[in-house]
């Protein structure tokens, strides 16, 4: 499977072979829920928490005798019944991470990048460079390669003045071939890579494990 490729002004300039085996059938359809699932729930703080009974302030002095008041019995300030008591089965701070092995993230991004190649939602570019970290610079590329809708940036290496140019719009996203996920991959509506960026891409997903 080959991509064609552009420059920075939209103009054809050849092809490209895709550097991995696109997979053909259901294969990987799991992977790819298992590593979507992993990285949503890895964001997650997990620092929800309220105080139980033990926690919140009160002194363990019984508010009223047991018999004889002709209330109901109670024995602490701080029961769950009443405002400003402990509560019961409340959350507490949790890690939400999920392990996800390396040939299962390995093949969820074959399986996922493959699809969008296939749906033509991939462009590759022959680099992503900007003369000057400025918004318009990304908007000119955006404008040329005729893009709307979300879209994600992907270097081949660490490129701050393209992500300082780019991080005023919302609708773009930039990261680099080494730190791109899954979820990256199947959110926007287009994705487009730089020539190297593909290249490691490659690499990754056909290192052996």
């Amino acid at each position: 499977m080959k991509i064609q490729v552009k420059d920075l002004s939209g103009k054809p300039q050849g092809e490209v072979e895709v550097p991995f085996t696109v997979i053909e059938n259901a294969k990987g359809t799991q992977a790819v829920h298992d590593a979507v699932v992993a990285i949503r729930a890895a964001g997650r703080s997990g620092t929800a928490c309220t105080k139980t009974v033990g926690e919140v302030a009160g002194s363990n002095k019984k508010p009223w005798k047991q018999k004889g008041t002709g209330r109901a019995r109670a024995g602490s300030l701080r029961s769950p019944l009443w405002r400003g008591g402990g509560v019961v089965f409340g959350p507490r701070p949790r890690d939400y991470t999920k392990k996800v092995n390396a040939k299962v993230k390995q093949l969820a991004l074959r399986k996922a990048l493959g699809e969008r190649i296939r749906m033509g939602d991939v462009l590759v570019v022959e680099d992503l460079v900007v003369s000057a970290p400025k918004t318009k610079e990304v908007l000119g590329i955006l404008g040329a390669l005729e893009l709307a809708g979300t879209t994600l940036l992907v270097s081949g290496e660490n490129n701050r003045p393209l992500y300082l140019a780019a991080r005023n719009l919302q609708a773009v996203e930039v990261t680099t071939a080494d730190l791109l996920n899954t979820y990256q991959v199947l959110r926007p509506d287009k994705l487009v890579f730089s020539r190297s960026a593909l290249e490691k891409i490659g690499q990754r997903i056909n290192r052996k494990k």
